[in-house]
């Protein structure tokens, strides 16, 4: 389970077995979408599969997440998403009305993320052979002249903005597989991220890098784009928006909410001299009304993320071995 994980083995199994058998990585190297060229327009193109349990969970689906996903994913490399493709797995003995749901789900996070499923497919394996419903979707959209992010533009003193609380998601699915109840009810922040990005675009397109920090937390962005840069970060952990619902649950199951899954979040490195203008520009947006600047890169200590405590001193921000939630997405 800890080579699903987004972690260090999850790396290792991309880069040990998938890699070498499919010729070596592609030219843009390993990002949330490859971005391509047809003719004479840039393309972003992405896939993702969601095997989430519980199938429903407080603030979204498996529906929500498999249509999020894969738009977050575009947003990333600074597209505008368009078209997606949607592969389904049932599993035999699942009910029409759990089916039903999850398609109405999916249908309705589409409209709202402004995308069309255009194509797809159906498969039903025997039962025991999956957890009720699995999903792919694949996506492509337009990426506008200009924007250009990726982990290798990262400078030193880029400054590094996290668009809200993290660790929502991750809590939320937890307790509800696991039937855990704390003083305030935690939903997940799954949410398309494609008008805050563009948002963020039309104040500067020169966004250095953005990632949604899914799989391994933030912690795991940092680190893939520490390492991908050549330059350290410098993380102000007091300056990290983190719930205080999540504060708690993460206390009490011993959890670093830095390592906990987000489906509605993005952290992006930006020109110390845009920072204020795309910050103000995040904030203006509901889906970053919370965001907020968290550190910086440098450098000093290459490929490595470090955080300030609040006590003065300072951590290294590991990437994760596996994976501390397992099925998260």
């Amino acid at each position: 389970m800890g080579h699903g994980g987004g972690g260090a083995m999850s790396a290792e199994l991309v880069e040990q077995v998938f890699l070498p058998a499919l010729g070596g990585p592609p030219p843009g190297g390993l990002t949330d979408s490859a971005t391509v060229e047809l003719g004479g327009a840039r393309l972003a193109f992405s896939t993702d599969s969601f095997v989430v349990r519980p199938l429903f969970f407080p603030g979204g689906s498996i529906g929500d997440l498999a249509v999020n996903g894969t738009v977050n994913d575009l947003a990333m490399s600074g597209a505008r998403p368009a078209f997606l493709s949607c592969g389904v797995i049932l599993e035999e003995g699942v009910e029409i009305a759990t089916v039903g749901r999850v398609a109405e789900a999916l249908g309705a996070a589409a409209r709202a993320a402004g995308v069309r499923v255009v194509t797809g497919d159906t498969k039903v394996v025997e039962s025991g052979h999956g957890d009720g419903v699995y999903i792919n979707t694949a996506g492509i959209g337009l990426v506008p002249p200009g924007v250009d992010p990726r982990p290798e533009r990262v400078v030193p003193g880029d400054v590094v903005i996290v668009s809200g609380a993290i660790g929502l998601h991750g809590v939320a699915i937890l307790s509800e597989r696991e039937n855990l109840e704390f003083e305030a009810e935690i939903e997940s922040d799954c949410a398309a991220l494609g008008g805050l990005v563009e948002a963020m675009l039309a104040v500067t397109p020169d966004v250095h890098v953005m990632r949604d920090p899914t799989r391994g937390g933030l912690a795991a962005s940092l680190n893939e784009i520490a390492a991908a840069s050549g330059t350290g970060v410098v993380v102000r952990e007091r300056a990290v928006p983190v719930p205080p619902p999540v504060a708690s649950a993460c206390a009490i199951l011993g959890l670093d909410p830095m390592y906990v899954a987000n489906e509605g979040k993005l952290v992006a490195f930006v020109p110390r001299d845009r920072a204020e203008a795309v910050l103000a520009a995040m904030r203006a947006h509901p889906l970053g009304a919370e965001a907020a600047v968290i550190g910086e890169a440098v450098a000093e200590h290459p490929g490595m993320v470090v955080a300030r405590t609040g006590l003065g001193g300072t951590r290294v921000v590991d990437m994760p071995l596996g994976e501390q939630l397992p099925r998260i997405c």
